[in-house]
This record gives structure tokens, sequence and C-alpha cells, in this order.
């Protein structure tokens, strides 16, 4: 299923905190594109009756049912780019623009 990083989950409890939105869950959403890469979207929402749920390093998850297969093999992680540029990126077998981690 779906995972975070500890560093993932540690900004996700950060800026839930910030927003005032603590307790809320974090909402992820997944849509293929016509190229084969794959758009992500998130943020803080109440979970429906209808959401699957999950709980990775302590923070509780959402998405839709259809959102499911294209994040069931995912990682989410929280990375440094260049200095003080940081972001949340998806590592994901399912999106045609993924590369795989390279072996050290």
């Amino acid at each position: 299923m779906f995972e975070i990083t500890e560093a993932a989950a540690n900004q996700i409890r950060s800026a839930a905190q910030q927003a005032g939105t603590e307790g809320m869950a974090l909402r992820l959403a997944a849509r293929m594109k016509e190229d084969g890469a794959i758009d992500y979207l998130m943020g803080f929402d109440d979970p429906s009756e209808a959401d699957i749920r999950v709980v990775c390093q302590g923070v509780e998850i959402v998405m839709e049912p259809e959102a499911v297969p294209l994040l069931e093999s995912a990682v989410m992680d929280y990375v440094e780019f260049e200095a003080g540029d940081f972001r949340f990126i998806f590592s994901n077998p399912k999106d045609a623009n993924y590369t795989p981690p390279a072996e050290r």
C-alpha cells in the first residue's frame, strides 16, 4: 500500500500545526494524465465513509477508492532540492516518469 517517509510525516504534522488543522486527515488524490504521468494533489480534510483510510508513520491518510490503484505502490517523501528548497515528492513505479532510486 501507500507509504510516507519519516521526513514527510514530520512535515505533514508541522504543516497541520501551522494551519490549525491538527486532527484532520491528509487527503491524497491522484490522476493519470494522457502521457502516463501522474498528478498528485493533497490537503487536510475530514474523511467520508467511502474513503480508504491508512495510517503511515502515525499520519492518517485518506483517499477515494478510485485513487488507490494509482497510489498503492507510491512512496511520498519530503526532500531538499537546493539549499532551503524543500518539496514533497512521490516515487511511484506506476508513473511514466518514474526512475528507480540508484543502488548504493
